[in-house]
């Protein structure tokens, strides 16, 4: 099981009621891991609104992650 750093921002840091987390999972691609964490922390956004990266790259959510590896979930961002 691969330990991961995870960050969040904007809703998803208010929703997981911190900004960033160590995790173990046994999620074998990103979209699992996000569905994991949906569940845990009761998120509100579907993932095909949020883009993910790994390790400081973008990344699909296909992709499984590893030990070790920096996960950042980028939730849609509005401005004005």
């Amino acid at each position: 099981m691969p330990r991961l750093t995870l960050e969040y921002f904007a809703l998803l840091r208010d929703e997981a009621g911190c900004p960033q987390e160590e995790i173990d999972t046994s999620a074998t691609s990103l979209a699992m891991l996000y569905d994991e964490l949906t569940h845990r922390h009761g998120f509100t956004l579907p993932a095909k609104r949020l883009r993910v990266a790994v390790n400081a790259a973008f990344a699909n959510w296909d992709h499984r992650p590893a030990e070790g590896d920096h996960v950042v979930f980028i939730p849609p961002v509005s401005g004005g």
